[in-house]
């Protein structure tokens, strides 16, 4: 008990700077999670398990609900721990703790590797036909943004949530476009070059709901996980979230359902309009 106070006043003295409100929570994690795993990763998931990709996002999504809830539970016990490591190495160990930590950390540089691929093949899609990037280009356009993202973490905490509030917006927004304009073909039966329509029989049309069977459904809960990564941000800024006991509750129940209901709208939309088996 001694030891537990003395650290309590330890974690007193170096607590961080609460300035996190509930919108910056919600956006920081709902913009965690959309990203190249939706953007990029749809097309490969409807390929291999077909329209029930619907499935497999509410799936995944009621499972990190349940996640999200316990992660808040234990968070919420002790305003000291500053994240979901500190969790660890309080109640399981010190050798928990490090492992974690560093686990966590080694699967942020990977995903942080995927985006930055990302980032290159989109420029190669969207620049005039024809431009690539040498290897020595690729690598300075991975440096400046990683020099960016960097930059805007040693920001105050305040301007940082900011930040990436308004940054996480315009990835929602570009989400409800989307949607919108899946909606719109949808309703007006789009034809697409190679003379697929729109319509909601393409979700049962081209090999049913499961095309692949089995093993496809099972092959695209690998990519859909890889879309929710980033949910779980929200551990990462208890000790800077103000008032924790009333804001972490709000975002913790709300998160998961609106991502829930973006990614399965948006894959909904993209399954009514092409066929899954296309190539692009």
């Amino acid at each position: 008990m001694a030891t537990m106070h003395q650290k309590n006043e330890a974690d007193t003295s170096q607590e961080l700077q609460r300035k996190l409100s509930n919108r910056h929570l919600q956006l920081i994690a709902i913009g965690g999670a959309i990203g190249t795993g939706l953007f990029m990763g749809s097309g490969k998931t409807i390929s291999l398990s077909g329209p029930s990709i619907l499935f497999i996002y509410i799936l995944i999504g009621f499972m990190f609900f349940f996640l999200m809830r316990a992660l808040g539970e234990m968070l919420l016990s002790n305003l000291h721990y500053k994240s979901f490591i500190d969790m660890a190495h309080d109640l399981i160990g010190p050798g928990a703790g490090y492992y974690f930590g560093w686990s966590y950390w080694l699967g942020w540089v990977l995903v942080g590797i995927a985006d930055l691929a990302a980032i290159i093949n989109y420029l190669t899609f969207w620049l005039p036909e024809g431009t690539s990037f040498t290897p020595i280009g690729q690598a300075l356009i991975s440096a400046g943004c990683v020099l960016l993202v960097l930059g805007i973490n040693l920001l105050t905490v305040k301007l940082f949530g900011e930040i990436e509030f308004w940054f996480a917006l315009i990835k929602i927004l570009a989400i409800l476009a989307l949607i919108f304009i899946g909606g719109y073909m949808l309703f007006h039966h789009y034809q697409t070059p190679d003379g697929t329509r729109a319509a909601l029989s393409n979700l049962w049309s081209y090999g049913g709901m499961f095309p692949k069977g089995t093993s496809g459904f099972l092959a695209g809960f690998q990519i859909a996980m890889f879309a929710f990564v980033g949910v779980e941000l929200i551990g990462t800024t208890a000790a800077e979230t103000k008032d924790p006991h009333k804001n972490l509750p709000k975002a913790i129940n709300a998160i998961p359902i609106r991502i829930i209901l973006c990614f399965s709208t948006f894959n909904h939309d993209v399954s009514n309009t092409v066929e899954s088996d296309q190539r692009r």
